[in-house]
């Protein structure tokens, strides 16, 4: 374990989450990437519980969703070009619950990475034990720029 607030080693502070952003505001996220595999973890705290005072299954969706599609945008990106996906559809299977201060991570399994489409299936960890299996499609999204009036409000 690192020192930084009981964070496994190889897992760094992902810097991708702009402030004032969901993710940003779910997290914090940790990435480790080892070659061509990326995983994503978080450490449950009190505000990621639901009342029953176990991590909400809503944010363990936002971890599948990000990522899968990390992990999808990486494998797309194998030949030097940036891209981005939008999540077509998302399926997940709950096995366990999550407690406060459990270390929650991804596994990743890029099926197909393609330039217009991609799916990816895996499964998130608790402290090593599987607490929910995942699978999404993605397809390619198009680059917009926000509008300057705009900035400000997203």
């Amino acid at each position: 374990m690192s020192a930084q607030a009981g964070i496994p080693e190889g897992f760094e502070l992902d810097p991708r989450f702009q402030p004032h952003t969901f993710a940003a505001l779910v997290g914090p996220f940790y990435t480790r990437r080892r070659g061509n595999d990326l995983s994503l973890g978080l450490r449950i705290e009190s505000r990621h519980c639901n009342s029953r005072g176990t991590c909400h299954g809503g944010l363990l969706a936002t971890l599948a969703d990000v990522a899968l599609g990390y992990a999808c945008a990486l494998a797309a990106s194998a030949d030097g070009q940036k891209r981005n996906f939008v999540t077509v559809d998302l399926s997940l299977q709950y096995l366990a619950s999550t407690q406060l201060g459990d270390w929650v991570q991804s596994e990743v399994t890029v099926l197909t990475p393609g330039s217009r489409t991609a799916s990816a299936t895996g499964q998130l960890l608790a402290n090593g034990n599987p607490v929910v299996r995942m699978s999404a499609n993605f397809r390619i999204a198009r680059t917009r720029t926000p509008e300057a009036g705009n900035a400000s409000e997203t």
